[in-house]
């Protein structure tokens, strides 16, 4: 293998929203960098279940006025 061709693998101390902090390790920044998470699965849908819609004039609110009245009960 060539030498001095791979990034530096340290560890680093990853934030999650909570403010809990765990260590790994990465080829991110420089030793004891932190990485501030803005999703995680603490508030992600796709872990916790909770999903909001917020779209007011999106695709889904065009389609759900297109066929409010399509007479299916």
């Amino acid at each position: 293998m060539k030498k001095d061709i791979h990034p530096d693998y340290h560890e680093v101390e990853v934030v999650m929203t909570d403010g809990s902090t765990f260590k790994t390790r990465s080829t991110y920044g420089k030793v004891g960098d932190q990485i501030k998470l803005d999703l995680d699965p603490l508030n992600h849908p796709a872990w916790t279940g909770r999903q909001s819609l917020i779209e007011s004039s999106g695709q889904l609110v065009k389609f759900k006025n297109r066929f409010k009245n399509f007479g299916i009960k």
